[in-house]
């Protein structure tokens, strides 16, 4: 993994050096992704140059996901704040429309987008996404919620490869061990939304296998995504 983790880095630092920007923010949640993200780019221009934030929703973010992440910034030296997102959440219930569940869920990761987006701009920095090849691929990310980013650092990284790479620089055992989840919702978890483990889902990827029920079921889930994975459309009328 040391090749793919030096690509990265000297990828990193040549996307800022050519933008000219020297900092950059980033929502850690305290998972695998925005933890090995917020390491990337804080090996890559400087743990000084990037400002995490937290923003759990209280009552349903765990404590252990926000020591996590709390953790991690003490570990690596990086600067932090938190920042719950309930009191934003909130003035969602003064529109005049019965929401649905999946309005709800993809809000608060708007929300999270619309905070980093304020910081960045405030301080000049770019935004730093957190998801993962297996995820691109899928659609398996909120539109203008935790897709939005000016940097995918670990968009090339299938999540098993995420996996290895945190491992190969050794991040919190708690960190790599836990299951994944985004916490949209009590009880939620990746891969029982996904409906099989990221092993089994990457190995279709990288394969391309089309044939048999899971296979099948991924297949359909990225034709229905596809709107994501693209630029926003133009109509034409020449």
């Amino acid at each position: 993994m040391q090749t793919v983790y030096n690509k990265l880095i000297k990828g990193i630092n040549t996307y800022f050096k050519e933008n000219s920007f020297k900092k950059a923010v980033i929502g850690l949640s305290g998972g695998i992704d925005s933890s090995l993200s917020a390491i990337l780019t804080a090996k890559a221009i400087g743990n000084k140059n990037i400002y995490c934030i937290l923003m759990p929703e209280k009552g349903l973010t765990s404590k252990a996901s926000v020591e996590d992440a709390k953790n991690l910034c003490r570990l690596a030296k990086l600067k932090y704040t938190i920042i719950p997102i309930n009191r934003f959440i909130q003035h969602y219930k003064e529109l005049n429309w019965r929401q649905n569940s999946t309005a709800n869920i993809n809000t608060k990761s708007r929300i999270r987008a619309n905070i980093l987006y304020n910081y960045a701009n405030t301080h000049n920095a770019l935004v730093i996404g957190t998801s993962n090849k297996t995820e691109i691929m899928l659609g398996y990310f909120t539109k203008y919620g935790d897709g939005a980013c000016d940097l995918e650092v670990i968009g090339y990284l299938y999540k098993t490869e995420v996996i290895k790479l945190a491992k190969f620089l050794k991040l919190p055992k708690n960190i790599i061990e836990k299951p994944p989840t985004a916490e949209l919702f009590h009880g939620q978890t990746d891969e029982k939304e996904l409906g099989a483990t990221y092993k089994e889902i990457d190995s279709i990827l990288k394969s391309k296998r089309i044939k048999g029920p899971l296979a099948n079921k991924i297949s359909k889930r990225i034709k229905s995504n596809e709107h994501k994975r693209k630029s926003i459309p133009i109509i034409k009328a020449k």
